[in-house]
């Protein structure tokens, strides 16, 4: 009881030493932090952070290709979670790029490149696979001690593959998109396309399930979310059937409601290529926004009306992101791009962020 009370408020006092500097590393910024992992060239994997001028913070070399980003609440910090099936995700230092961190996944898991952090900055929940029931969905528990990350145990996603977990405005409540496919250790290998269980389960932190719900087509694979304030959720799917079948390739599940399709027009749909990467939501815009690489299209939609604001070409755009007046957007192989959507009419304009090999999210601090 006493190390543990002491532990605490070693970490409070750590928290109260390093936010000041952080806050002040925060107000100094013109621009918000963009976190990304990107590749080079030569197959070289990195965690990078760059301003939205295009000056690059920190760009660090790590052992494995990384996935999303989370950054904690109070400290500089920001873990790099590892692609499936990726054994290796990377606690960095926001300020510099120093690695504070590398965190092995627990033997028979991986990760499944997410994670999130509670808003006391003590507990991390990442998506896991289970390799001794290949598919089984965990979240890893791990605990803050200081800038150090400690396994604690591990609760069920409550369904097969999980990808994204997000919360929900409470900050209490956990949203898993589990992605329905069974993966056996080191693959990306789908085990069992036809008899995915792809779902949307809300549940609370310590692994009560309170929902859980599916869309109508077994093969749509649930596998990222946006989280609007008012507890609106959007998810956007991958669909595994047959190449000419329409896919509910966007959905979403307003408070008090099933979960079900977004009104998307249905030659939009068909122009996903069956794949979407990214979703983001404006919430005081009251927008939601999709990236679709495979079909090099990028799409934004008014979240109450469904309207379509924008339907526009971006070669292999990756990540999207809220900003203060809209969007920013990466690309795997084009130019990055800023959009105002202030105005009836939305304007793309390119941003100084080097191009090429961008990651399929990004993360604004």
């Amino acid at each position: 009881m006493l190390r543990r009370q002491a532990l605490k408020l070693g970490s409070v006092l750590l928290s109260a030493l390093t936010l000041g500097g952080w806050t002040l590393f925060r107000n100094k910024a013109q621009q918000p932090l963009l976190l990304s992992a990107r590749d080079d060239g030569d197959g070289g994997h990195f965690a990078v952070g760059y301003r939205l001028d295009g000056k690059q913070v920190f760009a660090t070399q790590v052992g494995q290709r990384c996935h999303d980003i989370i950054n904690h609440p109070e400290l500089p910090i920001a873990l790099f979670v590892a692609r499936r099936p990726g054994t290796e995700s990377y606690l960095i230092d926001l300020r510099d790029g120093r690695l504070l961190q590398t965190i092995t996944s627990q033997p028979d898991r991986h990760f499944y490149g997410h994670a999130v952090i509670h808003k006391s900055g003590e507990w991390l929940y990442a998506t896991e696979n289970d390799t001794t029931d290949p598919g089984r969905g965990v979240l890893g528990i791990y605990r803050f001690e200081g800038e150090r990350l400690l396994h604690s145990g591990e609760i069920s996603t409550h369904g097969i593959g999980p990808h994204q977990v997000s919360w929900m405005p409470d900050g209490e409540t956990l949203v898993v998109a589990n992605g329905g496919i069974r993966t056996e250790a080191e693959s990306r290998v789908e085990m069992n396309l036809h008899a995915m269980q792809p779902s949307l389960v809300l549940m609370q932190r310590d692994g009560t399930l309170l929902s859980k719900e599916t869309l109508g087509q077994q093969m749509n694979s649930v596998r990222h979310l946006a989280i609007a304030a008012d507890g609106t959720v959007i998810a956007c799917q991958q669909f595994m059937g047959d190449a000419d079948e329409t896919a509910e390739l966007l959905a979403i599940k307003r408070p008090g409601q099933p979960f079900a399709a977004f009104p998307v027009p249905e030659h939009q749909l068909h122009s996903m290529a069956q794949y979407t990467a990214s979703v983001a939501v404006h919430n005081e815009l009251r927008l939601v926004a999709l990236t679709a690489p495979r079909a090099n299209r990028l799409f934004i939609w008014d979240l109450d009306t469904a309207q379509v604001r924008l339907d526009a070409s971006m070669p292999d755009c990756a990540g999207v992101g809220a900003v203060a007046d809209g969007f920013v957007v990466t690309s795997g192989q084009g130019r990055c791009r800023f959009y105002d959507c202030r105005k009836a009419e939305l304007i793309g304009q390119p941003l100084q962020l080097p191009s090429g090999l961008w990651d399929n999210h990004l993360h604004l601090a």
